[in-house]
């Protein structure tokens, strides 16, 4: 076949997988129309629209960015459109770039036929932070899989930095949408900056590093000096868990704190003990009084570090304990539509509501091990140990890391027991699987002389790049 005829096989084959995400992505939008939302969507959208303060209990950068899309287009469904753009873009630009590297075009319709499995789909039109944070995640990879491409061309440096810049712009939105992100977005740094530079260098491992640090410090140091969101002390949330949950009511009882505060924690362990909450205790027991955890952080944080070393055994009991349900009772597979509401907004589209919610619930109770965290972890741990040695091996155990951290990362912290807080390890290690199988009959690229593209000689007398660029 001639170049032109070969180059216009590649165009047309290239339509097909941008026009499948692109129907994807409308028929996303369509479903899920104007954005399925919880509680916390909607207290982060009345935020967005002015309606109440801002607050720092979620992340408010999600909130931020709702109302400049509110601003821009009138329309509180911009943002589940921005994020299934994200969604299937990403997916397209993986499909993309797997399918070049790989030359598989099943390999490449399986990237995106990823979005619609439901351990995926379930989620992809609620507005949550672990929705962004997951799907910043997945773009930065896509970016990472782009470098790839040219990791090895002679490209400008500007080209290369444009990329990571782009990348680092999804990994610092991943961190500052969801905080407990810095774990799971380390590893995918790594592969960014591998991807791109072969050989980075000392020098070019500082320069990305502090691209990072600036990407995430800059934005948060802005939204606290411009917005300024009420501090709501949203951390002790976790301390007052292990507190009514480790220690006995009449430990509780004799706490040296002020009397209307010791009376709540007593109140509310007795309360969780009644209910059988494992967890949440400040929604689900505690009599919460009208400026939250404001007045009684400073209190239950003392008491916390004053109490829970002498109580390690029964704190490690509790949090395993709790850990152990996210691995092996893993709950709320599905969010369905959304939750009544004051501000007028229902579901656009009742029925498709009602299709997505059968084919979810539906596969959770056929294939319920596709929604236990402990099948995540487990291969999490597999892809990061035993990645292969195929062109996809680098990936494969970034991906693995990253959701294994971001699994593990919420024995000491996690507040409940939900499937989206194993959101990001089922979509990364669906992601590693495939790839994985798909780079198994493909070496991976020969290591070029730094500076020179793969298969191409180094001329005599040439400089070696430093890796600098």
């Amino acid at each position: 076949m001639s170049q032109k005829g070969r180059w216009s096989g590649e165009r047309r084959w290239i339509a097909g997988p941008a026009a499948f995400a692109a129907v994807c992505w409308l028929g996303t939008v369509l479903v899920f129309a104007p954005g399925f939302l919880s509680p916390d969507s909607l207290d982060q959208l009345r935020q967005a629209e002015g309606r109440t303060p801002l607050t720092d209990w979620h992340p408010p950068v999600l909130s931020l960015v709702w109302r400049a899309l509110i601003a821009v287009t009138g329309s509180i469904t911009s943002m589940l459109v921005l994020q299934s753009l994200v969604l299937w873009g990403a997916l397209g630009v993986l499909a993309w770039a797997v399918g070049e590297l790989t030359g598989s075009r099943a390999g490449s319709l399986a990237v995106l036929g990823l979005g619609l499995t439901p351990f995926v789909l379930t989620f992809a039109g609620v507005v949550w932070k672990d929705v962004h944070a997951a799907f910043a995640l997945l773009a930065a990879c896509a970016v990472a899989f782009t470098g790839l491409r040219v990791r090895d061309r002679e490209v400008r440096p500007a080209v290369r930095w444009a990329l990571f810049g782009l990348g680092v712009l999804f990994l610092a939105y991943a961190m500052l949408v969801r905080k407990n992100a810095f774990l799971a977005a380390l590893p995918v740094f790594v592969l960014l900056v591998l991807a791109l530079w072969r050989s980075p260098g000392r020098r070019g491992w500082v320069m990305c590093t502090a691209a990072l640090a600036a990407g995430l410090v800059v934005p948060a140091a802005a939204i606290s000096l411009f917005a300024q969101p009420v501090q709501t002390e949203q951390g002790a949330q976790i301390m007052l868990d292990d507190l009514v949950h480790v220690l006995t009511v009449d430990e509780l009882r004799a706490a040296d704190v002020p009397s209307p505060l010791r009376d709540r924690l007593v109140a509310s362990a007795r309360e969780c003990d009644r209910t059988g909450a494992l967890s949440d205790a400040y929604w689900a027991c505690y009599q919460r009084p009208a400026d939250g955890l404001r007045g009684d952080s400073d209190e239950i944080t003392s008491l916390w570090l004053r109490e829970m070393g002498g109580h390690v055994p029964g704190y490690l009991q509790y949090r395993l304990r709790l850990f152990a349900t996210l691995l092996f009772e893993t709950d709320y597979v599905y969010k369905a539509g959304i939750t009544r509401n004051d501000l007028g907004i229902e579901v656009a589209h009742p029925q498709l509501e009602a299709t997505l919610g059968t084919y979810v619930d539906g596969m959770a109770a056929d294939l319920r091990w596709l929604f236990r965290g402990w099948f995540w972890l487990a291969v999490a741990l597999v892809l990061s140990l035993r990645p292969g040695r195929g062109a996809f091996s680098m990936p494969v155990r970034a991906l693995g890391v990253s959701s294994a951290a971001y699994i593990l990362g919420y024995l000491p912290i996690m507040p409940a027991t939900d499937f989206r807080y194993v959101y990001w390890p089922a979509i990364a290690g669906a992601l590693g699987l495939l790839l994985l199988w798909l780079g198994r009959g493909t070496p991976p690229p020969r290591p070029a002389h730094p500076g020179v593209p793969a298969g191409r000689p180094l001329r005599e007398h040439q400089p070696a790049d430093t890796g600098g660029q």
